[in-house]
């Protein structure tokens, strides 16, 4: 008696491709009942949509993740101010009693301290941003909402910490003979463009760190040659000067955004920092920066919306 063979498998060419789009029927079903891929990426004007819908969530898990932070510290909250202000007074032993870059820098300890406050405002922004995803993967798996939403909410956090530093800076300033000019009032508009610059910027580590890691490990590195460039313990303009330096060397180093927001902050509050020390154009080196890195790294960020929180 013939023996009754199987039919044979499919092979892999006859198996359907995973993540193939259903057929036309189905399609069909699906869009006259307004049904859409599950975790599809929203428009970029709809992405944005939401996010303003969720801006009270933002500003809630920003808030929180500020308290959180040096809560199983003894003394809490004051690491706000304390860990930029021991930073100022290593760099000032160092850089300035040690190597001497205080001399020609009229006002040092308030020169200093501006530029301290203001890098760390930029580091802690990039650094939380680059573990945005990878650090928070068990909300981004549990919940649905616009990624965005933690890059945005983790740099809105250093920004409170950093407005409550502020008021200490200001201690400072009045101790050294500093006197609140008009020109203090600068101030807000020189964090607002580097807020929207810190937040683009913390959107692209955050999808790079997402896939990566490792970044995260990397990052203290880029962050600590960035800041030994940025003039944040000595003046560029004293350091260049007599040396024979190529012309881009130093135009990249007084457009390098980072030194830009620190300069328009020592201009806003130190007396004894002049128009004259200020880059060529500075308003529009600071402003062009915050709209191509927002721009840049909202838009970057937006491009991977689907792929956040999977294997």
């Amino acid at each position: 008696m013939p023996q009754t063979l199987a039919p044979p498998a499919p092979t892999p060419a006859q198996a359907p491709a995973p993540g193939t789009a259903p057929d036309p029927e189905l399609r069909a079903l699906a869009e006259r009942h307004g049904l859409t891929v599950s975790g599809a990426r929203p428009s970029l004007p709809e992405y944005t949509r939401q996010l303003w819908h969720r801006r009270h969530f933002i500003t809630s898990f920003a808030s929180a993740k500020l308290t959180a932070m040096y809560t199983t510290a003894k003394l809490g909250q004051l690491w706000q101010v304390l860990t930029p202000l021991l930073n100022a007074a290593v760099y000032y032993l160092i850089f300035g009693v040690l190597i001497g870059t205080k001399r020609g820098v009229h006002d040092f300890v308030p020169f200093l301290v501006t530029g301290v406050f203001i890098f760390t405002f930029l580091q802690n922004s990039v650094m939380a941003g680059t573990r945005a995803i990878s650090g928070n993967l068990g909300l981004v798996r549990a919940l649905h909402f616009p990624r965005a939403c933690l890059p945005i909410s983790f740099c809105l956090a250093q920004l409170q910490q950093l407005l409550f530093s502020m008021g200490v800076l200001g201690v400072i300033l009045l101790c050294f003979g500093q006197v609140p000019t008009w020109s203090w009032l600068l101030v807000f508009p020189a964090l607002a463009l580097q807020f929207i610059f810190n937040t683009g910027l913390a959107m692209v580590m955050a999808r790079l760190g997402s896939k990566t890691p490792d970044l995260a490990q990397l990052m203290p590195f880029i962050m600590r040659t960035w800041m030994y460039a940025s003039g944040v313990m000595f003046s560029i303009d004293l350091i260049l000067k007599d040396k024979a330096v190529p012309k881009f060397v130093e135009i990249l180093l007084n457009a390098n955004p980072a030194a830009v927001y620190i300069d328009l902050m020592r201009f806003a509050l130190i007396d004894s920092f002049k128009a004259n020390q200020l880059p060529h154009h500075v308003w529009a080196f600071a402003g062009g920066w915050a709209l191509l890195m927002g721009v840049v790294g909202f838009v970057y960020f937006w491009k991977a919306e689907e792929r956040y929180g999977r294997g």
